[in-house]
């Protein structure tokens, strides 16, 4: 249970609370699994009320402290189509590359939409389709006692396309920085309370983001944004 669903820096909850749980599968030959699922907004989604996720991955340790992972990841979105809201049809489902590369408790990850990217096309105004959208990020935990943990993000989101028209703002470019740092806390077995906070650049392409639900409803999704979460892992 989370009090906003921040993904990448941006609200995927228009800043409510979200529901999520997952499972995952871990083979001793380094194959991995899993699936995870969100509650979402359909102001940011028409159509959708939840994030459905599917991955597959494989890596290796090398070395001393170093080891890699490779895979495929793909975010789906039951319903969830543009022409809910009486714009062109055009679906949300993106599939990503991912490689990472850890070193102790620092992860460098660089990730490749093989897909449009969460639905952006030339027809919703860009010049280009969004395939080949990248985003690089780099991440950090660091145990801070047996209960506490801090995690620190840094991560550049890289559109492969621009608007064909500015916003009211003057911006084009969707590519923006988010940066984050979350402190959990395991307070008993199995379960744990995080505090976090993001931040995204590029306020002015994400500063005044429409509904697609209400015209009139506006929201900053990006931004600086707090959460708290409460998680159990089993």
């Amino acid at each position: 249970m989370v009090s906003d669903y921040v993904f990448r820096g941006l609200t995927q909850s228009w800043g409510h609370p979200a529901i999520q749980g997952g499972a995952d599968y871990t083979a001793a030959n380094g194959f991995a699994a899993g699936t995870w699922a969100s509650s979402i907004s359909d102001k940011t989604y028409p159509g959708a009320s939840m994030e459905w996720d599917l991955y597959a991955n494989y890596g290796r340790s090398f070395a001393t402290d170093w080891s890699w992972r490779a895979g495929v990841y793909g975010y789906f979105y039951p319903g969830g189509n543009l022409d809910e809201a009486g714009l062109p049809s055009r679906n949300f489902n993106t599939v990503e590359a991912q490689f990472a590369l850890t070193w102790k408790q620092f992860t460098v990850k660089y990730n490749r939409a093989l897909t449009d990217y969460f639905g952006v096309d030339t027809e919703q105004g860009y010049r280009d389709d969004s395939r080949g959208t990248e985003y690089y990020q780099i991440d950090a935990s660091f145990p801070l006692d047996p209960e506490w943990t801090l995690g620190l993000h840094a991560a550049h989101t890289d559109y492969s396309t621009k608007l064909v028209t500015p916003t009211s703002g003057g911006a084009r470019n969707p590519s923006y920085n988010d940066f984050g740092a979350t402190l959990k806390y395991q307070f008993v077995a199995h379960w744990s309370l995080s505090l976090g906070v993001t931040h995204a650049t590029n306020t002015g392409f994400y500063n005044d983001t429409v509904s697609f639900q209400d015209a009139g409803d506006t929201r900053d999704v990006g931004g600086t944004r707090g959460f708290v979460m409460v998680q159990g892992t089993f």
